[in-house]
């Protein structure tokens, strides 16, 4: 998996290139603490290219959203998110847990 990070003036987004998986969460777990170490809480993820989410993936997702919220700090938004995965988030009853965006740009302008 490749992770990305690309700071904006609003917010960071996180792009997430192949599958999220029990091997691969670890490491986009680990990009989203590099974000919130340095005080951004406003968090874009970009899944325009992610092929799989396990539910480590979705775990990783969870707990990045309670950070982001506590305290009213700001909040993890997803975008480009494929079919199949929204279908997977929708059937484990978190679809209303996250923000979902078509495009990157308007989930940006969100914050």
């Amino acid at each position: 998996m490749e992770i990305v990070t690309v700071e904006h003036k609003r917010c960071t987004v996180v792009k997430a290139t192949g599958r999220v998986d029990s091997y691969t969460a670890p490491e986009l777990e680990d990009a989203f603490k590099s974000v919130t170490d340095n005080g951004v809480y406003k968090i874009v993820l970009d899944m325009t290219d992610v092929e799989f989410m396990s539910s480590k993936g979705w775990w990783v997702l969870i707990e990045t959203q309670k950070v982001c919220k506590r305290y009213n700090r700001g909040e993890l938004i997803l975008t480009n998110v494929m079919d199949r995965i929204r279908e997977s988030l929708d059937l484990v009853g978190m679809s209303n847990y996250f923000g979902i965006y078509d495009d990157v740009t308007v989930a940006v302008g969100s914050f």
